[in-house]
Formats: structure tokens, C-alpha cells, sequence
């Protein structure tokens, strides 16, 4: 496995499917930028990862069951799973010539309704509202309720966007291929969940 980069910002509607039909990091590198939003409440995206179905990190690689079928499903849909029986996580679905890919959302710069975020989080320092999968999810309220949700569709809105220059490194919390660099973030970013190492 290697690393994938490119940059696929100002889409217009049309081109939006297509978008989500490329390699998963592609994808995960080309969402650092843009801005998520559940029901108004979101913020821009500075923290990524990529999850492939030969990628033996990822919960597809031992093919389709009841917890990750969403990740054989259409592309740009939302998967969310529980981590270690405690976060939601939530993914967004992208493959190409196989299903089974998508992206962990890391972490986002809060930008939109800080005040509904702080309430859920019980913590008012713009910084640590989204600063981890699970921090963000519980932030914008997303859960198992909204798995293979479409991220074109209310309650979600998804908003193309330059990132600040990206870095790139090795994913985080994994046993498995913790070499591979698929974790992408804005560059210089105070709200990525861990620092990415220099050079």
C-alpha cells in the first residue's frame, strides 16, 4: 500500500458522485478543507483517515457483516460505528473497483453553532469540541441512528473548501499497518487530534 495524494476541491453537484468513486486516500486527503455540518451544527474538516478493503486495518477487510455492511454499500454514505464500546466514529463510504473503503473523520475546526457543541460536550474550549473521531460525533450528535445515512441529504450538508497545506503521516490507534501513511491533516492546525510528526 502507498500513499495517495491529490487535491479535488469546487465540485459542483454533478461532479460529486465521482468524488467519492477513488481510492480512499484520495479521498481522505481531498476532504481536508471542506465542512460538515449535522442540522446546521459542523465545522471544517483538518483530520483524516483512510481505510481500504485490502487494508488490514479496516473493518471490511474480512469482507461484509451486520456491524460494517454500510462500507459495501453505495458510495457517500455515512458508516458509524462504536470504538471500543464507548465513541461513535463516524466514515465517510468511497471505493473504487471494490467496495469496502471509506474515511474516519479525525477532527474538525469548529466553525458553526460552538455554542450547541460546548453544551454536548460539557466543555467550552473550542479546541477540544471535535478534536477526536469520538469527540466530534458526540459534538454533532451523530450515532448508529444515522448509519448509511446519505451525506448529500439533510441532515448532513458537506461544503467543498481549501485546506491550508497538508501534512501527511501514519495512522493512529491501529494494531495493524501502522506504517501506512493514510492519516492526512491541515497543515499547522490547533484542532487535529495528535500532532503529526515533522518531516
Amino acid at each position: 500500500m502507498s500513499s495517495i495524494v491529490g487535491r479535488h476541491s469546487g465540485l459542483s453537484n454533478a461532479e460529486r458522485q465521482g468524488f467519492w468513486d477513488r481510492h480512499p486516500a484520495q479521498v481522505a486527503a481531498d476532504l481536508i478543507g471542506w465542512s460538515v455540518f449535522v442540522d446546521g451544527v459542523g465545522g471544517r474538516i483538518v483530520e483524516t483517515e483512510a481505510y481500504h478493503h485490502e487494508d488490514p486495518a479496516s473493518h471490511s477487510y474480512s469482507g461484509p457483516t451486520p456491524r460494517n455492511e454500510v462500507m459495501f454499500g453505495p458510495t457517500g454514505t455515512l458508516y458509524v460505528y462504536r470504538s471500543y464500546g464507548i465513541h461513535w466514529c463516524m466514515n465517510f463510504v468511497c471505493w473504487a473497483e471494490a467496495p469496502g473503503g471509506a474515511v474516519l473523520i479525525r477532527a474538525l475546526e469548529p466553525t458553526a453553532r460552538l455554542d450547541v457543541m460546548a453544551e454536548r460536550r460539557g466543555l467550552g474550549d473550542p479546541r477540544a469540541l471535535c478534536s477526536g473521531p469520538g469527540k466530534l460525533c458526540q459534538a454533532l450528535a451523530v450515532t448508529r441512528d444515522q448509519n448509511g445515512f446519505a451525506l448529500d441529504r439533510p441532515p448532513f450538508e458537506l461544503r467543498p473548501g481549501p485546506a491550508k497545506g497538508l501534512v501527511v503521516g501514519p495512522r493512529i490507534g491501529i494494531t495493524k499497518a501502522v506504517d501506512v501513511p493514510w492519516r492526512f491533516g491541515e497543515a499547522g492546525s490547533k484542532f487535529v487530534s495528535r500532532r503529526f510528526p515533522k518531516g
